[in-house]
């Protein structure tokens, strides 16, 4: 009984450290009651307004009305709504039906003249080739969508091909074109002279690695720019050696801890959370590289008490054990079997990965201490600069009482992660690592670029589900490296105006 009574207790102290603090937004924007009621009338009224509810007084408040989408059948004796699993099937609607137009649009493009005049219901048997799983999986979802018929406000996407979320998109454009130019191949040695010198001078190479680093160096790049490795080359190979024989030593005494009472919940949180991570990706759906990834969250969680393990925390691994794990992979890295590794290579990606997302969060550890108190700053920062940028967008949310917290919470915890995909993440840091705080402050104006960018959309919805629902669900698969630099030019733009003039634009 006393045992039992203890564990109740550490559940529910939230300032004890180490223990679990339910995120709402981790994956999907918190239930809000006028989205549910909303959603289960008559879908013909789509004109009507939505329904008010008393506001939350705090923020405390609000999450405790909310409901974490990413706890949906985890645990046998846990009740969920009907409205909840609503929800859930109208945003995997919304999904498979943007997944069944990129399809269509491709195919249309591969076929032959007589057969690109088909119809959609021929589409299975007109796709093309599947030359990866993650197209593979996007092609079972369109056949389900195909029988069904296309939400009136779905917005059609350019004619882009389905392209793998990893593999070596993140070195090319979009639109298929050659990996290596002229030009990229004169940066490619622009980066080996910096990196081979005897001292290397951070400051440039930060500056060549604003606008993308090219993937052959891209490994010991990021190493540099978090601060993992030293500039000096000659005690390269000693730190790097010392750092990952420290972090197997933290293994070796801390992780047999992970069946103790007093952590048996976050182990638990992170066993759970680790399967969903990428589930498109067979990268990271094998048994090997999910234990890699437990081992890393699980000896960071015990290790900064402060936070402990937050949902959403094992979003930031995946890029730095993609690009460390490309450093021995030459073939598609999606795919790619990490068993045909040797077991120092794998130990060296799994410490270089802990080490460098360590070096991250350092920065933005207040995003998942208690309350997280960062990430409410950010959300209140994004509101206020969205309103001086875009008053229109701004009334426009609060027309229809949009509030920021509830689609621009996940942008913060994530940084974005769960809204595009991972080739564009990767690209993404290379520049938030070549920024002073990037993944803090720079991190701010990308999210305002990247929501003005949908304004003609979010204006042409006018009603609060039909907002909710395009926030979630923004069409970014297509997305590559042109996309990319076109944000971050104009986050860098409205960084210039605003953080620079901040009196001179104040409202």
């Amino acid at each position: 009984m006393a045992a039992e009574s203890g564990r109740q207790f550490w559940k529910r102290s939230a300032k004890l450290p180490g223990s679990i603090q339910p995120v709402y937004g981790a994956q999907h924007p918190p239930l809000d009651p006028r989205l549910t009621k909303n959603f289960l009338k008559d879908r013909s009224k789509t004109n009507a307004l939505p329904m008010k509810s008393k506001k939350a007084s705090s923020f405390h408040e609000f999450a405790r009305n909310t409901s974490d989408a990413w706890d949906i059948g985890d645990d046998e004796d846990e009740d969920f709504s009907s409205s909840s699993s609503s929800l859930q099937t109208l945003n995997s609607k919304v999904a498979k039906a943007t997944a069944a137009q990129v399809l269509e649009n491709h195919s249309k493009l591969r076929a032959k003249p007589e057969r690109a005049q088909s119809t959609l219901s021929d589409m299975p048997t007109n796709c093309k080739v599947i030359k990866s799983s993650s197209e593979a999986q996007l092609s079972r979802t369109s056949e389900e969508a195909c029988v069904r018929t296309p939400l009136q406000k779905q917005q059609s996407l350019p004619l882009r091909p389905v392209i793998p979320l990893v593999a070596r998109i993140s070195d090319q454009n979009a639109s298929g074109a050659p990996p290596m130019t002229v030009r990229e191949k004169t940066r490619l040695e622009k980066f080996r002279q910096l990196l081979s010198s005897h001292n290397t001078d951070l400051d440039e190479l930060r500056k060549c690695s604003w606008p993308g680093v090219p993937r052959e160096v891209r490994p010991v790049t990021w190493r540099l720019l978090s601060g993992y490795l030293p500039a000096n080359m000659e005690r390269r190979k000693l730190t790097l050696q010392r750092k990952r024989e420290e972090y197997f030593g933290f293994i070796q005494q801390y992780y047999d801890s992970r069946n103790e009472e007093h952590h048996q919940d976050t182990y638990r949180q992170i066993h759970i959370d680790i399967p969903r991570t990428n589930p498109l990706i067979p990268l990271f759906q094998q048994p090997l590289v999910q234990e890699i990834f437990e081992r890393i969250l699980f000896i960071w969680a015990i290790r900064h008490p402060a936070s402990g393990y937050v949902q959403g925390i094992n979003d930031l691994v995946t890029p730095f054990f993609v690009v460390f794990l490309s450093e021995y992979v030459e073939e598609d890295v999606e795919n790619f079997d990490v068993t045909n590794l040797s077991q120092d290579v794998l130990r060296s990606i799994e410490a270089d990965s802990f080490w460098c997302m360590s070096k991250l969060l350092d920065g933005i550890q207040d995003n998942y201490t208690f309350a997280q108190p960062g990430i409410q700053k950010k959300v209140k920062a994004l509101e206020e600069l969205v309103s001086r940028i875009d008053e229109q967008v701004h009334n426009h949310f609060r027309k229809y009482e949009v509030e920021y917290l509830q689609f621009a919470f996940r942008w913060m915890n994530n940084l974005l992660m769960r809204e595009l995909p991972l080739r564009c993440t990767i690209r993404l840091w290379d520049t938030y690592q070549s920024e002073p705080e990037g993944f803090s402050h720079f991190h701010l104006y990308v999210c305002a670029a990247f929501l003005i960018k949908w304004r003609k959309e979010i204006l042409d919805e006018e009603d609060f589900q039909g907002l909710l629902m395009l926030l979630q669900n923004l069409p970014t698969i297509h997305w590559g490296n042109e996309e990319i630099g076109l944000l971050l030019a104009e986050a860098y733009r409205l960084k210039y105006m605003f953080a620079d003039a901040p009196n001179h634009y104040r409202r």
